[in-house]
């Protein structure tokens, strides 16, 4: 140190700090400038990238917001479409149940209706065969006492006492 003290020289000091500041205006023009304005725009890059990724960081909230809305739209669709369709079903089935009762109950009507003609129609039937067989029954009697003169002559006085009678 006493050296250094002992061989200082204001002159070559002063050209030294001379040459120093010029160094500095020098290195601050040519490089400081520019590497600050690499390191400005480095940094201005980053915040933008950070912005957009912001951006982007909102957007998928928007958008997986949406999605999930729409999402939640579809199934209550669904659900909605599903209680339409049961809804439906349970009416077809209804309306199906009380057609059948009805034709049932009008093929029930037919055929006791068709009972009925038969009956009505098998009674007259009977009727007519009584009739018929009653006729026949009665002519031969009649004629089995009409062929003896005593036997008519019987009837005719039994018939005219029936008369005074009645």
């Amino acid at each position: 140190m006493d050296k250094l003290i002992n061989d200082f020289s204001f002159g070559l000091f002063f050209w030294q700090i001379l040459l120093f500041l010029l160094m500095l205006v020098f290195l601050r023009k040519f490089a400081w400038k520019p590497i600050l304005d690499a390191v400005n725009e480095r940094e201005e890059g980053i915040k933008s990238a950070l912005a957009a990724a912001e951006e982007a960081k909102k957007e998928m909230q928007n958008v997986t917001a949406d999605s999930e809305k729409l999402l939640k739209e579809a199934r209550a669709e669904r659900e909605a479409m599903l209680k339409e369709a049961r809804e439906i079903k349970d009416k077809l089935i209804t309306d199906s149940k009380e057609q059948a009762k009805v034709e049932g109950d009008k093929m029930i009507k037919q055929a006791q209706a068709a009972i009925e003609s038969e009956k009505k129609a098998a009674v007259a039937d009977i009727k007519n065969q009584v009739a018929y067989l009653s006729v026949e029954i009665a002519e031969k009697v009649i004629k089995e006492q009409l062929s003896n003169k005593d036997k008519q002559l019987k009837l005719v006085d039994d018939l005219l006492g029936d008369i005074k009678l009645g």
